[in-house]
């Protein structure tokens, strides 16, 4: 009998990737990607996801009954269109509608942060660390600042479509101006370039922030610039914890490579947990870039 396959697709802002896995053992049978080329507009990446679909219906010998995607941004529960994509052509398009015309299927969609914490949650560093954890929350730390809450192994998307996006939360104040029309936002603070940014007003000088951490015992401002990260991350990510009190937090992305957040956040969080100490568990990922499109995929398993 042949085995039920699940069909993802993760739509970035520079590439777009298919992925067909199994069901029941997430074994990859195809996978593929190509480029966005997202100035060529909302027309010309719909293309391109159809033609990555047809080279799995071709590698698979089969045709899928529904498939995932992943995408920055998220549909608005009242109008059906995306919003809050940095892929800024496709906001305000009915993606989801505009896919399964072309397509002749329904598609599932979720934020790529939400597919990151899946595919963690169900293939990744939570089965290795944490496989009792019910409640995961999937930290992404990169460019921007997002999240993705999972629930008994289901992604939890809210009423707007919002859930787990902690990067919009505000953290200083005033603080710098954000893109999502506020200031002093977590993202604002704890993204790479806002962390080089910091660096930079310390020092005059600019450095990528993996260069920052390798300096924080011979250069006192790379040292501050880690301290605050640790800092900030605990205030803001405590907000968090207090509302989910996750059994485990997956921290992904660039920021997350961090080697001192492991070190130095736990103390922080424990100064503004409600509670005497964080007992969950701290994490990094284990999948890499391939959780976007697995975790695509698995928000068809079901």
């Amino acid at each position: 009998m042949t085995q039920e396959l699940l069909w993802g697709i993760d739509l970035g802002g520079t590439k777009i990737e298919c992925a067909v896995l199994t069901k029941d053992t997430f074994e990859v049978q195809f996978r593929e990607r190509t480029n966005t080329e997202s100035d060529r507009g909302v027309a010309h990446i719909l293309s391109r996801i159809q033609s990555l679909v047809e080279d799995a219906k071709i590698a698979t010998g089969t045709e899928p009954k529904l498939l995932g995607i992943g995408t920055p941004g998220t549909l608005d529960s009242e109008t059906d269109l995306l919003k809050n994509s940095n892929t800024t052509c496709l906001n305000g398009v009915p993606l989801n509608k505009e896919l399964e015309a072309l397509l002749g299927m329904p598609v599932v969609m979720a934020n790529d942060a939400n597919c990151f914490a899946l595919a963690e949650t169900l293939l990744g560093v939570i089965p290795d660390k944490c496989p009792e954890a019910k409640l995961v929350f999937g930290v992404i730390m990169g460019t921007g600042v997002g999240g993705g809450i999972v629930f008994n192994g289901k992604v939890l998307n809210g009423l707007h479509g919002i859930a787990g996006e902690w990067g919009h939360i505000r953290l200083e104040t005033p603080g710098e101006s954000c893109y999502c029309g506020n200031t002093g936002c977590v993202e604002t603070v704890l993204s790479g370039p806002a962390l080089e940014r910091f660096y930079t007003k310390l020092s005059g000088n600019s450095l990528a922030l993996k260069e920052i951490a390798s300096l924080t015992e011979k250069d006192e401002h790379a040292g501050a610039t880690i301290q605050r990260l640790a800092e900030m991350f605990g205030q803001a990510l405590c907000q968090v914890i207090n509302v989910l009190d996750p059994d485990a937090i997956v921290i992904g992305g660039g920021v997350g490579n961090i080697e001192q957040l492991y070190q130095l956040a736990p103390a922080e969080i424990d100064q503004h947990i409600f509670n005497h100490h964080f007992h969950g568990k701290l994490l990094k990922p284990k999948l890499g870039d391939s959780a976007g499109v697995f975790g695509a995929a698995m928000l068809t398993r079901d």
